[in-house]
C-alpha cells in the first residue's frame, strides 16, 4: 500500500526530484563564441567553423549572382520540360502542375544562394507567381499560334474551294472504277461552298444545274442513297442543312425509356436504375416521363424494373403524338395503328386507367406484342382488336379522340433501318400516301363532333416526305369538316405552306416537323385536327374519277 503521509504535517519545500535539477542554462545563441566552443566537442566545433565560412561566402559579391544565374537556367530548363505536359492539361489543373514543377528543383543546388531568396516565404510565393505568369503567357501564345494555324488552314481550304473545277465525263467514269471516298467528300464540300456563293465562284460557261447534278451524284455515292431519295432530300433541305441531315442519319439515336406512371414515378425509377449502374438523364424539359440512357452495366430491357412494368423502351419522337392528343380521364379514345403498344400504354397512363381505350392493328401477329406490353404495364381500360383501319368507322365510332400513327415510308428513321436508303422509290411514296389518305378519312369518321371534351384527331408519321405529311392533311381538309389546330408542342419546325410549286392551307404552319440533326430524335411529323361537323362534304364526279384512277395505278 505504501507509506501514508500525516495530513497534519506541513510541507517543508520542493520535492526530492526538484532539488536534484541543475540551474537553468542560457540558450546557445545568447552565449559568446568562446563559451560555445568550450562546451562543444571537437566534431561539433569543426561543423561550426564550416558554417561560419559558408555564411561569409554568401556575403562575397559575384557568388550570389552565379548561383542565381544557375537557378534561372535550371528553372528555364524545368519550364521547357513541363510545357509539353501542360499543353493538354485543363486550366483548373494548371496550379497543381506548377506546384509539382517546383519540387523538381533539388535543394542542394542552391545552398549558397543569398539570404533574401532563402529566408522568407514571401520570396518563394513571388517566385511561384512569376512561374505561373510565365507559363500561362507561354500557353496563351501557343493557343494563339494554334488559332492562327487553324485560320490559315481554313483560308487555304476556302481558296481550294474557290478554285474548284468541275470534273469531265472521262474523269467521272474513271472514278466509278476506283472510287476514293475521301476525295469525293472533299469535292462535296468544295461544291457546296461554290453553290452557296454561286455568282462569284462559278466557272464561266457553267450552269447551276451542272453543279447540282454532280453534288447529287457524289452524295448518293458517298452516303449510299438511291437517286430518287437524294433528289427529294436536296429539294427538302438547304445545302447547309443537307450535309448535317445526312450525317445525322449515320448515327444511332440515343436510347430512351418512358416511365409508367401507373406503377411508379420518374424520380423513383431513375434512382433504382442508377443504383443498378445505369447512366441516365431526363430526356428534356418538354417531357415529364422520358429518360435518356447513355450507358448501362446491365441489359436495359431485362432489369427487374422492366419486368415489373415500371418502364418501356420507347423513342423520344413517339412520345410527341400522345402529348399532342392530350387524352383526358373517362373519355373514349381510339389508337388506330397501335402495335407494339408504346403509344397505347402512354395514353392509358394519361387517362389513369379510366374511360375506354380501343387499340387496333390490322396485323394479328403484331397484336401479340401489344397484348404483352398492356399486361406488363398494368393497363386495365384497353380493348384490343385487329380490324382494317380503313373500314374501322363501320365497326365502331363515337370516339372523343383518335390517334393515327400511320404506316409510312420510314424516311425519318434511316438511322434504324438503312435499307430505306436504296429500298424506296416514287411508287412506294405514292402508295403510302394513298393508304394514309384512306386511314385519315376513316379516323375522322370515327370521331364524334359533338363531344364535349374532345373531337380531336392526331395524325403522325415517321417520314419527312411532304406527300405523306402536308399532302395528306391538305387532302383531309378538302374531304371532311375539320380544321388544323395547335399541337401544344412548344418546339419543332413548322410545316410547309408552300413547297416546290405546291400551295397548302395556311393553317398547316401549326403542324410540327422534327429532324434528327436539329432535335436529336427520329424524323417525325405531327398534326392535330379538330372536327366541327359530322356532315360529309359532297364530292364532285371529277374528284371521284381522279381518286379511282389513282387507286387503280397503285
Amino acid at each position: 500500500m505504501g507509506r501514508k503521509r500525516d495530513p497534519a504535517a506541513s510541507r517543508k519545500g520542493p520535492g526530492r526530484k526538484t532539488r536534484k535539477q541543475s540551474a537553468p542554462q542560457m540558450p546557445r545563441n545568447l552565449l559568446t563564441q568562446d563559451e560555445v566552443e568550450r562546451k562543444l566537442n571537437y566534431r561539433r566545433r569543426r561543423e561550426l567553423i564550416k558554417q561560419t565560412k559558408q555564411s561569409k561566402r554568401k556575403r562575397e559579391p559575384g557568388v550570389s549572382n552565379k548561383l542565381s544565374a544557375k537557378k534561372k537556367k535550371f528553372e528555364a530548363e524545368a519550364l521547357a520540360k513541363k510545357l509539353d505536359d501542360l499543353e493538354s492539361a485543363e486550366e483548373d489543373d494548371l496550379d497543381q502542375d506548377i506546384e509539382e514543377s517546383g519540387s523538381d528543383i533539388p535543394p542542394d543546388e542552391f545552398e549558397g544562394q543569398d539570404s533574401k531568396e532563402s529566408s522568407g516565404s514571401e520570396s518563394e510565393e513571388d517566385g511561384l507567381l512569376l512561374n505561373i505568369e510565365t507559363k500561362s503567357e507561354k500557353l496563351d501564345k501557343k493557343k494563339e499560334k494554334e488559332l492562327e494555324m487553324e485560320d490559315l488552314e481554313a483560308k487555304s481550304r476556302a481558296r481550294d474551294y474557290e478554285n474548284f473545277i468541275l470534273p469531265t465525263a472521262t474523269e467521272l467514269e474513271a472514278e466509278d472504277e476506283a472510287t476514293d471516298l475521301s476525295a469525293i467528300y472533299e469535292r462535296i464540300k468544295s461544291n457546296v461552298h461554290v453553290l452557296n456563293n454561286f455568282k462569284e465562284l462559278r466557272m464561266e460557261g457553267r450552269f447551276r444545274k451542272e453543279y447540282m447534278s454532280l453534288l447529287m451524284r457524289d452524295l448518293s455515292m458517298y452516303y449510299s442513297y438511291n437517286d430518287f431519295l437524294m433528289e427529294q432530300f436536296v429539294n427538302l433541305f438547304p445545302l447547309s442543312e443537307l450535309l448535317e441531315f445526312l450525317e445525322a442519319n449515320e448515327v444511332q439515336r440515343p436510347v430512351t425509356i418512358r416511365t409508367n406512371t401507373l406503377k411508379t414515378r420518374r424520380r423513383d425509377l431513375a434512382q433504382a436504375l442508377i443504383n443498378r449502374g445505369v447512366n441516365l438523364d431526363p430526356v428534356g424539359k418538354w417531357s415529364k416521363v422520358g429518360l435518356v440512357v447513355y450507358d448501362s452495366s446491365v441489359p436495359i430491357g431485362a432489369t427487374p424494373e422492366y419486368m415489373a412494368g415500371h418502364y418501356i423502351l420507347q423513342g423520344a419522337s413517339s412520345l410527341l403524338p400522345v402529348m399532342a392528343l392530350a387524352p383526358q380521364e373517362n373519355e373514349r379514345v381510339l389508337d388506330m395503328c397501335a402495335a407494339p403498344g408504346g403509344k397505347t400504354t402512354y395514353i392509358a397512363s394519361l387517362m389513369k386507367n379510366t374511360g375506354i381505350l380501343v387499340a387496333n392493328d390490322i396485323n394479328k401477329e403484331r397484336t401479340k406484342s401489344l397484348v404483352a406490353n398492356v399486361h406488363r404495364l398494368g393497363v386495365l381500360n384497353t380493348i384490343i382488336c385487329y380490324y382494317d383501319g380503313r373500314k374501322f368507322s363501320t365497326v365502331m365510332s363515337g370516339f372523343d379522340r383518335v390517334l393515327l400513327d400511320a404506316p409510312c415510308s420510314g424516311t425519318g428513321v434511316i438511322a434504324k433501318d438503312s435499307s430505306v436508303k436504296t429500298g424506296k422509290d416514287d411508287k412506294d411514296i405514292k402508295r403510302c400516301a394513298h393508304l394514309q389518305k384512306q386511314l385519315i378519312l376513316s379516323a375522322i369518321d370515327c370521331i364524334d363532333a359533338r363531344s364535349s371534351t374532345g373531337g380531336y384527331i392526331v395524325y403522325s408519321t415517321c417520314s419527312i416526305m411532304v406527300d405523306e405529311n402536308e399532302g395528306v392533311i391538305e387532302y383531309a381538309l378538302s374531304k371532311r369538316n375539320v380544321k388544323v389546330v395547335a399541337t401544344g408542342l412548344d418546339f419543332g419546325a413548322e410545316g410547309f405552306c408552300r413547297f416546290r410549286g405546291k400551295s397548302f392551307h395556311p393553317s398547316l404552319r401549326l403542324t410540327r416537323r422534327f429532324y434528327p440533326h436539329t432535335h436529336n430524335m427520329d424524323g417525325f411529323f405531327v398534326a392535330k385536327l379538330k372536327k366541327f361537323s359530322d356532315k360529309i362534304p359532297v364530292v364532285t364526279e371529277d374528284q371521284t374519277l381522279e381518286e379511282t384512277a389513282t387507286s387503280k395505278t397503285l
